[in-house]
């Protein structure tokens, strides 16, 4: 089944900037996929670097979703959604690399949906939603990371 941005905003409530085309059918994607400053990534890729443990709390996406990330600036969050009873979301786990927002295990479609860059689908399967980072090169500022906010 295909969904278009104006159906996923309808089903869920949440809106969108008019600069986007409502018409257009949101995309799944099974493989790794951005989203602005988030990362979705296949568990796969990296469950040797990521794991949950044993008193791991999952919680299932309500209808109205969860946001996983609002912008440095406080407004345009990144949400995710599903339909009730076929998603789950655990922001307990361990990552080395202090990126990881959480786990998505979803048996049917999932959506991020955010204000200025539209909605993506995640195909059935076990995601890791990671922070995006880049190098710090300011001249007055520390070198080293910093995480990207949009």
């Amino acid at each position: 089944m295909t969904m278009t941005l104006a159906e996923l905003t309808d089903l869920t409530g949440l809106d969108v900037l008019d600069h986007l085309e409502r018409q257009v059918t949101i995309p799944v994607v099974d493989g790794l996929q951005a989203q602005g400053d988030l990362i979705v990534i296949p568990y796969a890729f990296i469950e040797h670097g990521v794991s949950t443990h044993e008193y791991t709390r999952w919680q299932d996406v309500p209808a109205a979703g969860i946001e996983l990330l609002r912008s440095a600036a406080g407004g345009n969050p990144h949400s995710l959604v599903a339909d009730p009873g076929t998603c789950r979301f655990t922001g307990d786990l361990r990552d080395p690399t202090g990126l990881a927002l959480g786990m998505i295990d979803t048996s049917a479609v999932a959506y991020l949906i955010h204000p200025e860059h539209g909605g993506t689908g995640i195909a059935p399967g076990r995601y890791v939603v990671r922070r995006q980072r880049e190098r710090n090169t300011e001249p007055r500022g520390w070198f080293g990371n910093r995480m990207i906010a949009d």
